[in-house]
């Protein structure tokens, strides 16, 4: 008997007889069926204890007064830059990296420790936002990175097993609730912020040029 298995790669899906896939944005092959999953946010967030100490930016051009982090991408080693919603458009916004990494889970325990702001995918920043401990920022620039598709072959040709694994993950991931924030928790930080204690500085905190970039 043949079990399952799973990769975290990009392949190619003929020869390694993939039966089903998930991936952010379109498929890079050609004969395979898509179906959408959930959008992909990208969320600018940060601790509490950040706001305390540095206060909040107020306008996209601040954020080049604070500490920031920035994903590195694990196959190409280039860094991603922060993607924002203008107007009707999308643009990509230029920050001082005091955090560089290509680990997401390492990126946001430093957001969650108060060292730096990020910007994370709506999927990761959802739990903490919902439970506190981070603060969704400049939330009217939070733009779709994307949408997440899973991705399969001829359903006539499939192993019962996949098409099963298929149905499951439609009918438990398509517009998902859990993996995106509605417009009304993004903007919850007008709230927190009125609870955070009066002697931090009004604006925006200058961060020390001694800090380390990538």
């Amino acid at each position: 008997m043949s079990w399952p298995s799973a990769e975290d790669r990009v392949g190619n899906w003929v020869e390694d007889r993939v039966d089903v896939g998930f991936r952010l944005g379109p498929s890079p092959h050609e004969g395979v069926i898509a179906r959408r999953l959930f959008p992909v946010q990208l969320v600018t967030c940060a601790s509490l204890d950040y706001v305390r100490k540095n206060g909040a930016p107020k306008t996209l051009a601040d954020l080049q007064s604070h500490r920031c982090s920035v994903f590195r991408h694990p196959a190409t080693g280039a860094i991603v830059p922060w993607r924002v919603k203008v107007g009707e458009d999308t643009a990509e916004q230029p920050v001082v990296p005091a955090l560089c990494t290509n680990d997401e889970i390492l990126e946001l325990e430093a957001v969650l420790a108060g060292k730096v702001i990020g910007q994370l995918a709506g999927v990761t920043a959802a739990p903490p936002i919902r439970s506190g401990r981070l603060l969704p920022l400049l939330a009217e620039h939070t733009v779709d990175r994307g949408s997440y598709f899973v991705y399969f072959g001829s359903r006539t040709s499939q192993p019962a097993r996949a098409r099963a694994f298929i149905d499951l993950a439609v009918q438990r991931l398509v517009d998902n609730r859990e993996y995106v924030l509605t417009d009304r928790e993004l903007r919850a930080v007008k709230g927190a912020k009125s609870r955070v204690p009066r002697e931090i500085p009004a604006g925006v905190a200058r961060i020390p040029d001694s800090r380390q970039g990538c």
